[in-house]
């Protein structure tokens, strides 16, 4: 015989059902007059009309996206350089952290000193220390780019940021499975290799991911150094025609690229709190 629910479980599912229709519809109700009312009062405002013009003009927008739209992909090429360079970086350093070997404790200081300075060294101050000053030494088969040295920036400023989410990551693996590696044979490095890093890993990748939101924020940082990528491109146009209309063209531009980013990252601390609920049932 096949199973069917009763009538009281009938009922209950009846209720739910239209508990979560009500819900549902006050939620859009109150979204909508949310937002009803603050574009009243933006576009009501006795500025708007003067706003409008100066930042929102559709000409303005059209004339200067081609420049706009060149000068991104050195921003998106710059972040595809420099993120699987800070990975690798990033995770180096914290191992180095974790060492105990004794003859490894200049590489530990070297490790410590690295993301305590580059830490405390705004990322925009950085960019300007490596374009200008790097060049400056004028040593053979040294680069020169503007490109080449404001991406070393970011990866030597961001990858003290990762180092530290990594050691995080790997100091959260409890210590019996360290033991219990050893146990097995396993040495030290071995253990780390093949059993806290990969747990570690899985840990830390939504905060991660958020890091490297960050970083695609931050390649506009180099329009300060002249170089012409998307913000330059936009001051560029602004400065000549007085409208401030393409700055709004490169946050959509930003926008596009990290709100993507950003709802995986959601998605993967979901999933992994979900994951973790049901590993302690």
């Amino acid at each position: 015989m096949s199973w069917s629910p009763s009538a009281r479980e009938r009922e209950r599912r009846a209720v739910r059902q239209r508990l979560r229709r009500r819900g549902l519809l006050v939620a859009a109700l109150a979204t909508v007059v949310f937002f009803g009312v603050l574009v009243t009062v933006v576009v009501t405002s006795p500025g708007w009309p003067t706003v409008r013009a100066t930042f929102f003009d559709w000409h303005h927008a059209r004339e200067s996206f081609p420049s706009i739209l060149e000068g991104f992909w050195k921003n998106v090429r710059m972040f595809l350089i420099a993120q699987p360079i800070i990975l690798a970086l990033g995770l180096a350093i914290a191992l180095a952290r974790q060492s105990r070997a004794p003859w490894l404790v200049p590489v530990r200081a070297l490790a410590v000193a690295w993301t305590d300075v580059f830490r405390g060294i705004p990322t925009l101050v950085l960019v300007f220390l490596l374009v200008f000053g790097m060049p400056s030494l004028g040593l053979s088969g040294l680069p020169t780019g503007i490109f080449f040295w404001a991406t070393v920036a970011l990866v030597i400023s961001y990858s003290a940021y990762v180092a530290e989410v990594f050691r995080s990551g790997i100091e959260s693996i409890h210590p019996s499975q360290v033991a219990s590696a050893q146990a097995l044979g396993l040495s030290r490095a071995q253990a780390l290799r093949f059993v806290v890093v990969p747990q570690a890993v899985r840990r830390v990748v939504p905060p991660l991911l958020n890091d490297f939101i960050s970083l695609q924020k931050d390649t506009a940082l180099v329009a300060s150094v002249s170089l012409f990528d998307a913000l330059y491109s936009a001051r560029d146009y602004a400065n000549y025609n007085f409208n401030f209309t393409p700055y709004v063209v490169v946050a959509l531009f930003f926008i596009v690229m990290t709100v993507p980013l950003a709802r995986f990252t959601d998605w993967l601390s979901r999933r992994y709190r979900e994951r973790e609920r049901a590993g302690a049932l």
